[in-house]
Parts: C-alpha cells; sequence; structure tokens
C-alpha cells in the first residue's frame, strides 16, 4: 500500500480521532453493520478507559456513546491477552447501565447497552471470527418465548427480553482469513490488515477512506502514530517468543521426567516460566506493575522481586 493509500489503525483513530463529532460516521457505520439498521450516533460519552497516559497504547480503547434511541454503544479495541476478559466485559456493561440511572429513577429508566468487542487477540476455542450474543427467555418446556408487558409514555406495550437485556458482539480480528464481499467482511479485513477498497459502500468506511489517512496528519501525529505501531509490534514479539519458549521448556522437561505426570508438570512449569520472561520483557519497557499484572496475572510482589 503506498503512503498516501496508508489506513489508520482503529484502535488509534479510536483514540484521536474518531470522539470528533465531524467523525461519528465512521463509528455509526461499524455499528450500523453489526446491528443490521441504521444507526445514528448522537454523543460521545466520556469513560474511564478514554483516560491517556504514556502506557494507554497497552490498554483497551473505549468509545461510550448513546444513538438516536438513547441506547448504549460501547467499543472496546483489546490488542493483547487479559485474563479474565468476559467477566471485565460483563463489568462493563453492568457499570455503564447503573451510570445512566440515578436512585430514585423507576427502572424504566435503565438504558440498553451494546458491548462491541474487538480483539487482536485468540480467546478461547471457535471458527468464526464474529461472535454474537442476547439474552432470550424461553420456556422449560414449551419453548416458546417470553414477552413481557411495560407501560410506556402512558401507554402498555409489548418487550422480550432482548429489547432491554445487554448484547455482545465479539470480534475475532485475527480470525478472519477471507476474501472480503460484504460490508462487515469489509470491515473486519480493515480492522485485520488496513485495508478500504476505493469503491467501497459499506458503512462508515467511505468516511474512513477520507478521513482516516496517514498522510492527513501531521508530522508530530505521525511521530507519534508510528511510535504506536512500533510498541505494539515489540510487544507481540516478546509475548510470542515467550510463548514458544515456555512451550518448549516444558515439553522438554517433560520428556525428561519420561512420565505423562512429567510432560504436564514440565509444560506448567515452562508456562510460568514463559510469563516471567513476558513480565521481566515488560518492566524492562517501562511498563507499570499494575499493567503487567493485569496482563500476565502475576501478582504485583511477584512482578516487583523480577530480576
Amino acid at each position: 500500500m503506498c503512503e498516501n493509500n496508508k489506513y489508520i489503525r482503529f484502535d488509534w483513530a479510536a483514540k484521536r480521532i474518531l470522539r470528533d463529532k465531524a467523525n461519528f460516521g465512521v463509528l455509526e457505520g461499524l455499528v450500523t453493520v453489526l446491528l443490521n439498521e441504521k444507526i445514528h450516533i448522537t454523543e460521545i460519552l466520556e469513560s474511564e478507559g478514554n483516560q491517556e497516559d504514556v502506557y494507554d497504547k497497552f490498554n483497551r480503547v473505549d468509545i461510550k456513546a448513546t444513538n438516536s434511541h438513547g441506547d448504549i454503544i460501547i467499543v472496546e479495541i483489546q490488542l493483547t491477552r487479559e485474563l479474565y476478559y468476559l467477566e471485565r466485559i460483563l463489568y462493563g456493561v453492568s457499570k455503564a447501565i447503573t451510570e445512566h440511572i440515578s436512585l430514585g429513577d423507576k427502572y424504566d429508566k435503565v438504558k440498553k447497552v451494546y458491548s462491541i468487542n474487538i480483539l487482536y487477540f485468540d480467546i478461547g476455542q471457535g471458527s468464526d471470527y464474529l461472535y454474537h450474543g442476547r439474552t432470550v427467555f424461553r420456556g422449560v418446556h414449551t419453548n416458546d418465548t417470553l414477552v413481557v408487558r411495560a407501560r410506556e409514555r402512558e401507554a402498555i406495550s409489548s418487550k422480550t427480553p432482548e429489547d432491554i437485556f445487554p448484547e455482545y458482539f465479539i470480534i475475532r480480528v485475527n480470525e478472519f482469513n477471507k476474501i472480503a464481499t460484504t460490508p462487515l467482511e469489509e470491515w473486519i479485513d480493515y480492522l485485520k490488515n488496513g485495508h478500504i477498497k476505493e469503491d467501497t459502500t459499506a458503512p462508515g468506511l467511505e468516511e474512513a477512506r477520507k478521513r482516516l489517512q496517514y498522510m492527513s496528519m501531521n508530522k508530530q501525529e505521525r511521530q507519534d502514530y508510528d511510535r504506536h505501531i512500533d510498541a505494539i509490534m515489540v510487544q507481540n514479539d516478546v509475548l510470542d517468543t515467550a510463548k514458544m519458549e515456555g512451550r518448549a521448556e516444558g515439553i522438554a522437561e517433560g520428556r525428561a521426567e519420561g512420565r505423562a505426570e512429567g510432560i504436564a508438570e514440565g509444560r506448567a512449569e515452562g508456562k510460568i516460566e514463559g510469563l516471567l520472561e513476558v513480565a521481566r520483557n515488560m518492566k524492562l519497557h517501562g511498563l507499570p506493575p499494575e499493567t503487567i499484572s493485569q496482563m500476565t496475572g502475576l501478582s504485583l510482589d511477584e512482578i516487583r522481586n523480577l530480576s
């Protein structure tokens, strides 16, 4: 790709560019494609993940927005593996719900939340690159779907649980290995490879072509962006190397034992050594102990004692 057609990674754009109202169309396009209905973003809300510091390139990227229906949309971009990720998704959604209802409000003020999670690491097992989850109440014996009645604007309306409960999207970027032919595939191709077709008609990507070009940034912005990309490459290399070394050491020790128990024990020890090596490298690169602990699962004391 020539420099004039080089597009900024979505994670960087989400931090620096997409919060500008003039650029809402890019985010609207992604959500429109996922929900299969036209979405209009009205406001970007502040959230803890919006804060920026020297270490934010290693952390999640949050966009919290509202649409014209009053729903809340959370977009998280996660670059590296994190333990208990599903639990964190649930916590983030729960926090968003409670933040937008005041003590004393009726429960009809509860907002519908869409949680969109763009992951650049492998999470669990599964062959698809997109997973969608929502709450449906079905009869155990009848298999019918529960419909409840609610008072809305002095009128009685019927709602199903999926009209109220959160919906979750998990995009496993690294699992996408197709030629993009649909709007959804074009979006995933951009998220993974930075490709945007010149004749794209996918919602939001035409806006991205105009507003997310590398050469449209000033010199300082390009330098900051290049450092961000370099840091991601170094981080991924450290993690991959540690995983390979840990696996190799574990298998070697297991073979030396000559027993099935030895193989299992060796792999476990190798995995621990791999995590310690990852933590050492992160510490050398100046990451704070709290961030290292979050990414590796090691305790703060274990990290402080690394040499």
